[in-house]
């Protein structure tokens, strides 16, 4: 005979008797058992008298903060998950509860639909929400705790990857964003993919977006989705990235290139859970657990005035830093062997090719500018190059040994490609004159950009759209520039032609 397993039995502390009243009424409904409490001490003594699989606490209470028993839960070694209920636009008050253990908060007043959800998700339950968002994508996954195929590519033991793979499993239990920062190459979307693996969204969609590859007037639309006839073009209903990732995670990756319209719009989603499709009437509430990565320094960012400083302290909740290669090469072996197994199987070569000590040796020696990313390129060439399943440092090719080492060395960026697999000698540069700086550098550029632009337009008899191919340029792009410069044409019948 089956037993039903019993409800999860929640506590929820709040010292306002009506709000106290709410949520019980609201969870009650959802077949939850509930406990309550009206101040720290009587939460932790219910708390000692048994176990809950949540806790709903306000963030002030009449003799404590809801922090307090965050901390509290923590140095008992309890496992009950948390939700920080915290007054309306106190974004430091959120990130606080997050930094503290927190699954996820709630801001005041309390939306009861986003309420029911948060709940669900923190117990691993499938969220409700009305409309499309309401069918999340599964994935087919086996049965038990999922493994992370992500975590396993990590390769190494060195101490940097061992507290990145012990920092991913405790950012994997809460809802908290994570801001992913390293060097082009370290394997920023494999960290995010190895959180959202271990997390209990795993059998939900992984939705990762190359912020700095869709067009500025395409954003909204590719992030909200859009209703049929919202636009020209328009002749279906589309779910957005939001709508995909219901549910699971969503990886905003290069999230420092997004333009400051498209950011004032993610920071209203994040803040409301809710978006709202291009031509929709309504918004529509979204459980997504959002993850985000750049190479860029985006406190410096903010202080440029080109991201939005709200926004950032929004994402920036925990950051988790990919070390670049150069500073774990004892790891080097073991990524060698892992990226030559992958290689191996995509391409059914058996056996699995194996690098000399030789070739060991000839890799240690480059500074790896284009990190991971640079050296699967490297070792595909090999694969290729190779007579045999030994590779040796020969058939590794010109390696670019000394080339850029002072340039490393001093912690500048290196010119080399990501991706080559050689480079050659440089050429000898000509010294440069003795020149005075500029007083006024902006204007310094710009007059050389005004050069620039007027002696393409004169090669090109003054047609815009042949002067910017020639430089690399959109019209639209030309057209800007050419207007914040204040360069005229001297045929304007002929300016836009082809």
């Amino acid at each position: 005979m089956n037993v039903a397993p019993p409800n999860p039995r929640l506590l929820v502390v709040d010292d306002e008797p009506d709000l106290l009243t709410l949520y019980e009424l609201a969870l009650l409904r959802e077949g939850y058992e509930v406990d309550s409490a009206g101040t720290l001490a009587e939460a932790w003594a219910r708390l000692e008298e048994q176990r809950y699989a949540l806790l709903i606490t306000d963030m002030r209470l009449p003799d404590g903060s809801g922090l307090d028993l965050l901390r509290r839960l923590e140095a008992a070694g309890r496992t009950e998950r948390a939700i920080v209920v915290t007054a309306y636009g106190s974004a430091q008050s959120a990130v606080e509860a997050l930094k503290a253990g927190a699954y996820d908060y709630l801001t005041k007043p309390v939306d009861l639909r986003q309420f029911r959800g948060v709940v669900a998700s923190a117990l691993g339950r499938l969220p409700a929400a009305d409309g499309p968002a309401a069918v999340p994508r599964r994935r087919e996954r086996g049965a038990g705790v999922p493994n992370s195929s992500a975590l396993a590519r990590m390769a190494g033991d060195s101490a940097g990857m061992q507290q990145l793979r012990a920092l991913i499993d405790k950012l994997a239990r809460s809802m908290a964003p994570v801001l992913v920062h390293g060097e082009s190459g370290t394997g920023k979307e494999l960290v995010a993919r190895a959180i959202h693996e271990v997390s209990p969204r795993a059998a939900m969609s992984f939705v990762a977006v190359n912020c700095g590859a869709i067009p500025e007037h395409l954003l909204e639309a590719e992030f909200f989705g859009y209703r049929k006839g919202a636009f020209t073009g328009a002749a279906d209903d589309r779910e957005g990235f939001f709508q995909a990732a219901h549910g699971g995670t969503l990886f905003l990756d290069e999230i420092g290139d997004l333009p400051l319209a498209m950011q004032s719009k993610l920071l209203r989603v994040v803040q409301e859970r809710a978006v709202r499709p291009l031509g929709a009437v309504a918004e529509m509430p979204v459980n997504v657990r959002l993850l985000s990565a750049t190479h860029k320094d985006l406190a410096g960012e903010v202080l440029a005035g080109r991201f939005r400083q709200d926004l950032y302290y929004r994402l920036d909740v925990i950051r988790v830093v990919v070390p670049p290669l150069r500073e774990r090469l004892d790891d080097l072996p073991a990524i060698c062997d892992a990226v030559l197994a992958r290689i191996a199987a995509e391409a059914g070569v058996q056996p699995v090719p194996t690098l000399t000590v030789e070739a060991v040796q000839a890799l240690r020696r480059l500074p790896f500018a284009g990190n991971v990313r640079e050296l699967e390129n490297l070792l595909q060439r090999a694969v290729a190059l190779a007579v045999g399943p030994m590779i040796d440092s020969d058939d590794l090719g010109s390696l670019p040994e000394t080339l850029f080492a002072d340039t490393v060395a001093a912690g500048l960026d290196s010119p080399m490609a990501s991706g080559a697999a050689s480079v050659p000698a440089p050429l000898p540069m000509a010294p440069m004159p003795s020149q005075t700086l500029p007083s006024d550098l902006a204007t310094h550029l710009d007059a050389v950009e005004r050069e620039i632009l007027e002696r393409a337009l004169q090669r090109h008899r003054y047609n815009r759209t042949a002067a910017g191919a020639s430089l690399g340029l959109s019209l639209r792009q030309m057209r800007y520039r050419m207007a914040r410069l204040g360069i005229g044409t001297d045929d304007p019948e002929r300016a836009d032609q082809a």
